[in-house]
């Protein structure tokens, strides 16, 4: 037969177990919907557990942090939305966040070569819930001509920065194959942006862009107009206009 102090401390044993469940594993049954959050790049898991426990998806962020960090061995978590339906216990959650699962697809967005900075804005404000259009074009990484056109990966909730950021990127990424005829052209990066975005415009097809390139360019060799089309104000002035007119492509830019 059990004793009085075994069976108190049974029920003592029990008693923590069941405390410690519900402050520490089960889900804080406040929110009656799910719950989406955005983690931006770099976000530390301190921050993330904070966030989740402010947004009531988990009753303790402490909990969070540590079975998080026993399922990863780092505790840098993928950036992007994560879709957390409601109710989950921690270590659902934790699972969730450490293997990456989103609960949520990225949006797939096609930019065509040619398109313009307002254009892209527009595209993005009727694509993305959570995009600031103001703050995109505000942006000093988001210069006419260097969003580089592509098809791009974004959430709903990814901010006008990050995609800043990534336009940016893979302008850089892309325009490495072209270095070293950048470097013996002679000329600028900037130039060479601006008159590929009047190619871009003026090309009835990529197989002529080579020879219209040609054309403007000795042109200007010659201190001649552009007259190009694409590019009204080149009628009167001489020389390249000061910025891109859109964004060009690879081929063009190759041009």
């Amino acid at each position: 037969m059990f004793s009085m102090k075994k069976i108190t401390f049974i029920f003592l044993i029990v008693f923590c177990l069941l405390i410690a469940n519900y402050y520490f594993l089960s889900a804080p049954n406040i929110n009656k919907t799910a719950t989406t959050i955005h983690i931006a790049p770099n976000t530390s898991l301190v921050s993330i557990s904070e966030e989740l426990e402010a947004r009531n998806v988990v009753r303790s962020a402490l909990t969070l942090k540590v079975i998080v960090s026993f399922l990863k061995s780092d505790t840098q978590i993928a950036r992007g939305d994560y879709l957390f339906e409601k109710n989950l216990p921690v270590y659902k959650v934790a699972w969730q966040l450490a293997s990456s699962r989103h609960g949520i697809s990225p949006i797939k967005i096609t930019f065509k070569e040619g398109i313009t900075n307002n254009q892209i804005a527009d595209i993005l404000a009727t694509k993305l819930s959570g995009f600031r259009r103001d703050l995109f074009l505000a942006d000093p990484r988001t210069k006419e001509g260097y969003l580089f056109p592509d098809t791009y990966f974004f959430f709903p909730l990814t901010t006008a920065g990050e995609i800043a950021d990534e336009f940016s990127q893979n302008f850089n990424n892309q325009i490495i194959s072209l270095e070293k005829d950048i470097k013996n052209s002679n000329r600028s990066l900037s130039d060479i942006i601006i008159m590929a975005s009047i190619i871009e415009k003026e090309a009835r097809g990529k197989s002529d862009a080579s020879m219209i390139s040609g054309i403007l360019w000795k042109r200007i060799s010659l201190g001649m107009p552009l007259q190009a089309d694409a590019a009204p104000i080149t009628y009167k002035q001489k020389g390249l206009p000061s910025e891109a007119i859109n964004n060009p492509g690879l081929v063009t830019i190759n041009a």
